[in-house]
Protein backbone atom coordinates (compact mmCIF):
# COMPACT_ATOMS: atom_id res chain seq x y z
CA UNK A 1 0.00 0.00 0.00
CA UNK A 2 1.24 3.72 -1.14
CA UNK A 3 0.31 6.76 0.48
CA UNK A 4 1.17 9.75 -1.95
CA UNK A 5 2.85 11.87 1.32
CA UNK A 6 4.77 13.56 -1.15
CA UNK A 7 2.10 14.67 -3.37
CA UNK A 8 0.03 15.88 -0.27
CA UNK A 9 3.25 17.92 0.70
CA UNK A 10 3.56 19.52 -3.01
CA UNK A 11 -0.59 20.39 -2.52
CA UNK A 12 0.64 22.77 0.16
CA UNK A 13 1.83 26.22 -1.93
CA UNK A 14 5.67 25.98 -0.84
CA UNK A 15 4.60 22.49 1.23
CA UNK A 16 8.26 21.05 1.31
CA UNK A 17 8.96 24.01 3.31
CA UNK A 18 5.61 25.03 5.40
CA UNK A 19 4.47 21.82 6.19
CA UNK A 20 7.49 20.33 8.23
CA UNK A 21 8.50 23.58 9.28
CA UNK A 22 4.89 24.17 10.98
CA UNK A 23 5.34 20.55 12.93
CA UNK A 24 8.58 21.44 14.53
CA UNK A 25 6.36 24.81 15.50
CA UNK A 26 3.31 22.68 16.42
CA UNK A 27 5.62 20.47 18.77
CA UNK A 28 8.09 23.21 20.10
CA UNK A 29 4.64 24.89 21.18
CA UNK A 30 2.51 22.14 22.56
CA UNK A 31 5.70 19.73 23.53
CA UNK A 32 8.52 21.43 24.52
CA UNK A 33 10.21 18.92 26.38
CA UNK A 34 10.32 16.61 23.28
CA UNK A 35 13.45 16.62 22.51
CA UNK A 36 15.28 16.56 25.70
CA UNK A 37 12.97 13.40 26.48
CA UNK A 38 14.67 11.30 23.37
CA UNK A 39 17.88 13.08 23.12
CA UNK A 40 19.84 11.20 20.83
CA UNK A 41 19.58 11.47 16.75
CA UNK A 42 15.85 12.32 17.46
CA UNK A 43 16.96 15.37 19.59
CA UNK A 44 19.26 16.91 17.16
CA UNK A 45 16.80 16.96 14.40
CA UNK A 46 15.34 19.12 16.72
CA UNK A 47 18.73 21.62 17.06
CA UNK A 48 20.66 21.07 14.06
CA UNK A 49 18.97 23.95 11.99
CA UNK A 50 22.43 25.60 11.56
CA UNK A 51 24.23 21.97 10.87
CA UNK A 52 21.91 21.27 8.16
CA UNK A 53 21.89 24.89 6.84
CA UNK A 54 25.76 24.69 6.75
CA UNK A 55 25.80 21.16 4.59
CA UNK A 56 23.14 23.03 2.83
CA UNK A 57 25.36 25.88 2.13
CA UNK A 58 28.32 23.74 0.65
CA UNK A 59 25.86 21.64 -1.46
CA UNK A 60 24.39 24.98 -2.78
CA UNK A 61 27.96 26.48 -2.98
CA UNK A 62 28.39 23.81 -5.38
CA UNK A 63 26.11 24.55 -8.09
CA UNK A 64 27.06 28.17 -8.54
CA UNK A 65 29.12 29.06 -11.34
CA UNK A 66 32.19 31.30 -10.33
CA UNK A 67 30.76 33.58 -13.43
CA UNK A 68 27.81 34.32 -11.60
CA UNK A 69 29.98 36.50 -8.75
CA UNK A 70 28.48 39.58 -10.76
CA UNK A 71 25.19 38.74 -10.57
CA UNK A 72 25.28 37.49 -6.75
CA UNK A 73 26.75 41.17 -5.69
CA UNK A 74 24.39 42.98 -8.28
CA UNK A 75 20.87 40.91 -6.88
CA UNK A 76 22.38 40.66 -3.16
CA UNK A 77 23.43 44.35 -3.12
CA UNK A 78 19.74 45.41 -4.51
CA UNK A 79 18.00 43.71 -2.20
CA UNK A 80 20.17 44.71 0.78
CA UNK A 81 19.82 48.44 -0.13
CA UNK A 82 15.93 48.34 -0.98
CA UNK A 83 15.35 46.27 2.27
CA UNK A 84 17.40 48.86 4.66
CA UNK A 85 15.75 52.01 2.62
CA UNK A 86 12.31 50.76 3.66
CA UNK A 87 13.41 50.44 7.27
CA UNK A 88 15.10 53.79 7.04
CA UNK A 89 12.11 55.12 5.79
CA UNK A 90 9.79 54.32 8.36
CA UNK A 91 12.00 54.68 10.85
CA UNK A 92 12.28 58.37 10.15
CA UNK A 93 8.41 58.91 9.86
CA UNK A 94 7.66 56.63 12.92
CA UNK A 95 10.28 58.51 14.59
CA UNK A 96 8.71 61.78 14.13
CA UNK A 97 5.33 60.61 15.28
CA UNK A 98 6.34 58.35 18.40
CA UNK A 99 10.20 59.71 19.35
CA UNK A 100 11.41 56.74 21.11
CA UNK A 101 8.50 55.77 23.40
CA UNK A 102 6.18 52.98 22.79
CA UNK A 103 2.23 53.80 22.77
CA UNK A 104 1.06 53.90 25.72
CA UNK A 105 -2.38 52.47 25.50
CA UNK A 106 -5.11 51.47 23.28
CA UNK A 107 -4.92 48.23 20.47
CA UNK A 108 -1.51 49.97 19.11
CA UNK A 109 0.34 49.36 23.11
CA UNK A 110 3.79 48.85 22.35
CA UNK A 111 4.03 50.06 19.05
CA UNK A 112 7.50 51.82 18.84
CA UNK A 113 10.03 53.09 15.95
CA UNK A 114 11.99 50.22 17.39
CA UNK A 115 9.44 47.57 16.78
CA UNK A 116 8.77 48.69 13.18
CA UNK A 117 12.55 49.17 12.22
CA UNK A 118 13.86 45.78 14.13
CA UNK A 119 11.32 43.59 12.32
CA UNK A 120 11.46 45.11 8.80
CA UNK A 121 15.33 45.74 9.10
CA UNK A 122 16.92 42.01 9.10
CA UNK A 123 15.86 38.95 6.60
CA UNK A 124 15.85 35.54 7.87
CA UNK A 125 18.84 34.24 6.02
CA UNK A 126 17.98 30.42 6.29
CA UNK A 127 14.66 30.84 4.98
CA UNK A 128 15.95 32.76 2.01
CA UNK A 129 18.23 30.06 1.06
CA UNK A 130 16.52 27.40 1.50
CA UNK A 131 13.62 28.67 -0.88
CA UNK A 132 15.36 29.89 -3.63
CA UNK A 133 17.41 26.28 -3.53
CA UNK A 134 13.57 25.24 -4.49
CA UNK A 135 12.25 28.27 -6.10
CA UNK A 136 15.75 30.01 -7.92
CA UNK A 137 18.39 29.43 -9.00
CA UNK A 138 21.69 28.33 -7.10
CA UNK A 139 22.85 32.08 -8.06
CA UNK A 140 20.55 33.31 -6.42
CA UNK A 141 20.92 31.47 -3.01
CA UNK A 142 24.49 33.07 -2.92
CA UNK A 143 22.71 36.94 -2.88
CA UNK A 144 22.76 36.47 0.76
CA UNK A 145 26.35 36.23 1.30
CA UNK A 146 25.34 40.48 0.64
CA UNK A 147 22.33 40.75 3.00
CA UNK A 148 24.10 38.97 5.47
CA UNK A 149 25.47 42.60 6.42
CA UNK A 150 21.80 42.98 7.76
CA UNK A 151 22.37 40.61 10.72
CA UNK A 152 22.63 41.77 14.25
CA UNK A 153 22.13 44.97 15.51
CA UNK A 154 24.28 47.17 13.78
CA UNK A 155 21.83 48.34 11.07
CA UNK A 156 19.09 48.70 12.85
CA UNK A 157 20.93 51.20 15.39
CA UNK A 158 22.43 53.16 12.40
CA UNK A 159 19.09 53.14 11.38
CA UNK A 160 17.56 54.57 14.70
CA UNK A 161 20.99 57.14 14.80
CA UNK A 162 22.58 55.24 17.84
CA UNK A 163 25.83 55.03 18.41
CA UNK A 164 28.08 51.63 19.24
CA UNK A 165 28.51 47.96 18.32
CA UNK A 166 29.63 49.56 14.86
CA UNK A 167 31.37 46.58 13.52
CA UNK A 168 31.08 43.19 13.50
CA UNK A 169 34.27 40.64 14.13
CA UNK A 170 35.53 39.76 10.61
CA UNK A 171 35.89 35.88 11.89
CA UNK A 172 31.78 36.16 11.72
CA UNK A 173 31.65 37.12 8.60
CA UNK A 174 34.08 35.04 7.13
CA UNK A 175 32.36 31.69 8.91
CA UNK A 176 29.14 32.99 7.63
CA UNK A 177 30.06 32.74 3.93
CA UNK A 178 32.92 30.00 3.91
CA UNK A 179 30.84 27.03 3.50
CA UNK A 180 29.25 28.74 0.59
CA UNK A 181 33.16 29.19 -0.87
CA UNK A 182 34.07 25.88 -0.52
CA UNK A 183 31.21 24.22 -2.00
CA UNK A 184 31.90 27.01 -5.10
CA UNK A 185 35.50 25.76 -5.33
CA UNK A 186 34.47 22.13 -4.87
CA UNK A 187 31.95 22.41 -7.99
CA UNK A 188 33.95 24.67 -9.90
CA UNK A 189 37.07 22.13 -10.08
CA UNK A 190 35.08 19.18 -10.34
CA UNK A 191 31.60 19.23 -12.55
CA UNK A 192 31.07 15.58 -11.22
CA UNK A 193 31.30 16.43 -7.76
CA UNK A 194 28.91 19.78 -8.48
CA UNK A 195 26.32 16.82 -10.06
CA UNK A 196 27.05 14.68 -6.78
CA UNK A 197 26.01 17.39 -4.30
CA UNK A 198 23.53 19.45 -5.93
CA UNK A 199 21.33 16.49 -5.82
CA UNK A 200 20.98 16.78 -1.60
CA UNK A 201 20.02 20.45 -1.79
CA UNK A 202 16.12 19.61 -2.72
CA UNK A 203 16.49 16.81 0.32
CA UNK A 204 18.02 18.45 2.93
CA UNK A 205 15.00 21.61 2.71
CA UNK A 206 12.51 19.79 4.69
CA UNK A 207 14.77 18.66 7.16
CA UNK A 208 16.16 21.87 7.70
CA UNK A 209 12.79 23.14 7.83
CA UNK A 210 11.60 21.10 10.63
CA UNK A 211 14.57 21.93 12.75
CA UNK A 212 13.85 25.92 12.06
CA UNK A 213 10.29 25.40 13.18
CA UNK A 214 11.48 23.80 16.47
CA UNK A 215 12.98 27.24 17.32
CA UNK A 216 9.42 28.64 16.76
CA UNK A 217 7.16 29.47 19.94
CA UNK A 218 3.55 30.00 18.44
CA UNK A 219 2.69 31.37 21.78
CA UNK A 220 4.63 34.60 20.54
CA UNK A 221 1.96 35.05 18.39
CA UNK A 222 -0.74 34.59 20.54
CA UNK A 223 1.30 37.15 23.45
CA UNK A 224 1.40 39.77 20.90
CA UNK A 225 -2.02 39.57 19.82
CA UNK A 226 -3.50 40.43 16.45
CA UNK A 227 -1.43 43.86 16.28
CA UNK A 228 1.86 40.74 16.02
CA UNK A 229 -0.13 38.94 13.68
CA UNK A 230 -0.52 42.15 11.68
CA UNK A 231 2.86 43.66 11.88
CA UNK A 232 4.19 40.22 10.53
CA UNK A 233 1.55 40.42 7.12
CA UNK A 234 2.57 44.35 7.55
CA UNK A 235 6.65 43.11 7.06
CA UNK A 236 5.44 40.70 3.96
CA UNK A 237 3.34 43.27 2.44
CA UNK A 238 5.54 46.26 2.86
CA UNK A 239 8.77 44.72 1.94
CA UNK A 240 7.55 42.42 -0.29
CA UNK A 241 6.53 44.79 -2.94
CA UNK A 242 9.39 46.81 -3.44
CA UNK A 243 11.32 43.95 -2.98
CA UNK A 244 9.93 42.03 -5.75
CA UNK A 245 9.30 45.14 -8.10
CA UNK A 246 13.46 45.79 -7.90
CA UNK A 247 14.39 42.18 -8.15
CA UNK A 248 12.49 41.92 -11.43
CA UNK A 249 13.80 45.69 -12.26
CA UNK A 250 17.09 43.59 -11.83
CA UNK A 251 16.81 41.22 -14.58
CA UNK A 252 15.31 38.46 -11.61
CA UNK A 253 11.63 36.59 -11.62
CA UNK A 254 10.86 38.55 -8.48
CA UNK A 255 10.55 35.18 -6.37
CA UNK A 256 14.11 36.19 -4.74
CA UNK A 257 12.59 39.85 -3.64
CA UNK A 258 9.38 37.78 -2.14
CA UNK A 259 11.79 35.39 -0.44
CA UNK A 260 13.70 37.90 1.45
CA UNK A 261 10.78 39.47 2.95
CA UNK A 262 10.84 38.22 6.54
CA UNK A 263 12.10 38.37 9.56
CA UNK A 264 15.20 37.33 10.83
CA UNK A 265 15.46 34.88 14.22
CA UNK A 266 17.93 37.22 16.05
CA UNK A 267 15.71 40.18 15.26
CA UNK A 268 14.13 39.65 18.37
CA UNK A 269 17.08 39.98 20.66
CA UNK A 270 17.66 43.47 18.98
CA UNK A 271 15.54 45.30 20.70
CA UNK A 272 17.07 44.50 24.26
CA UNK A 273 20.62 45.21 22.72
CA UNK A 274 19.99 48.59 21.38
CA UNK A 275 18.18 49.72 24.89
CA UNK A 276 21.04 48.27 26.14
CA UNK A 277 23.32 51.17 24.30
CA UNK A 278 20.88 53.64 24.13
CA UNK A 279 18.53 53.76 27.34
CA UNK A 280 15.72 56.04 26.30
CA UNK A 281 14.50 52.71 24.14
CA UNK A 282 14.30 50.86 27.47
CA UNK A 283 10.36 51.16 27.55
CA UNK A 284 10.06 50.19 24.19
CA UNK A 285 12.33 47.02 23.94
CA UNK A 286 10.26 44.92 25.94
CA UNK A 287 6.93 45.27 24.23
CA UNK A 288 8.99 45.25 20.85
CA UNK A 289 10.83 42.16 21.77
CA UNK A 290 7.64 40.25 21.65
CA UNK A 291 6.22 41.88 18.52
CA UNK A 292 9.44 41.02 16.84
CA UNK A 293 9.32 37.20 18.07
CA UNK A 294 5.79 37.79 16.34
CA UNK A 295 6.98 38.57 12.92
CA UNK A 296 9.44 35.80 13.01
CA UNK A 297 6.89 33.27 13.41
CA UNK A 298 4.39 35.09 11.13
CA UNK A 299 7.02 35.85 7.91
CA UNK A 300 8.72 32.43 8.39
CA UNK A 301 4.88 30.63 7.88
CA UNK A 302 3.64 33.62 5.24
CA UNK A 303 7.03 34.27 3.14
CA UNK A 304 7.01 29.95 1.86
CA UNK A 305 3.40 30.27 0.58
CA UNK A 306 3.73 33.84 -0.79
CA UNK A 307 7.00 33.22 -2.54
CA UNK A 308 5.16 29.76 -4.19
CA UNK A 309 2.25 31.49 -5.59
CA UNK A 310 4.79 34.07 -6.73
CA UNK A 311 7.29 30.96 -8.47
CA UNK A 312 4.07 29.83 -9.92
CA UNK A 313 2.57 32.99 -11.36
CA UNK A 314 5.98 34.67 -12.41
CA UNK A 315 8.86 32.50 -11.83
CA UNK A 316 10.91 30.96 -14.90
CA UNK A 317 11.96 27.31 -14.52
CA UNK A 318 15.57 28.05 -13.02
CA UNK A 319 17.83 26.59 -14.99
CA UNK A 320 21.05 25.14 -13.11
CA UNK A 321 24.27 26.17 -14.42
CA UNK A 322 25.21 22.86 -14.46
CA UNK A 323 22.48 22.49 -17.22
CA UNK A 324 23.71 24.96 -19.05
CA UNK A 325 27.45 24.24 -19.06
CA UNK A 326 25.91 20.78 -20.11
CA UNK A 327 23.78 22.12 -23.18
CA UNK A 328 26.80 24.90 -23.99
CA UNK A 329 29.29 21.65 -24.79
CA UNK A 330 26.87 19.54 -26.21
CA UNK A 331 27.55 16.75 -23.84
CA UNK A 332 24.16 14.34 -22.89
CA UNK A 333 22.75 15.23 -19.57
CA UNK A 334 23.36 11.83 -17.08
CA UNK A 335 20.04 10.34 -15.89
CA UNK A 336 21.27 10.93 -12.29
CA UNK A 337 21.88 14.47 -13.19
CA UNK A 338 19.71 17.24 -11.16
CA UNK A 339 16.22 17.96 -13.11
CA UNK A 340 15.57 21.58 -13.39
CA UNK A 341 12.30 21.52 -12.09
CA UNK A 342 12.83 21.99 -8.47
CA UNK A 343 10.16 20.20 -5.82
CA UNK A 344 7.07 21.75 -4.86
CA UNK A 345 6.64 23.75 -8.04
CA UNK A 346 3.35 22.12 -10.11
Amino acid sequence: MQLPIKRAIEAVPGGMMVVPLLAGALIATFFPGTPKLFGSFTGALFSGALTILAVFYVCMGASIDFRATPYIMKKGGTLLIVKIGIAVILGFVFGQVLGEAPIAAGMFAGLSTLAVVASMNDTNGGLYMALMGQYGRPRDVGAYTVMSLESGPFLTMVTLGVAGLSTFPWQTLVGAILPLVVGMIIGNLDREMRAFLSRAIPVMIPFFAFALGAGLDLSKVWQAGLLGLGMGVAVVIVTGVPLFLADRLTGGTGVAGVAAASTAGNAAAVPAIVASANPAYADAAGPATILVAACVVVTAILVPIVTAWTARTFGDVPETETESETASSNTPVSPDAPRAQPAGIR
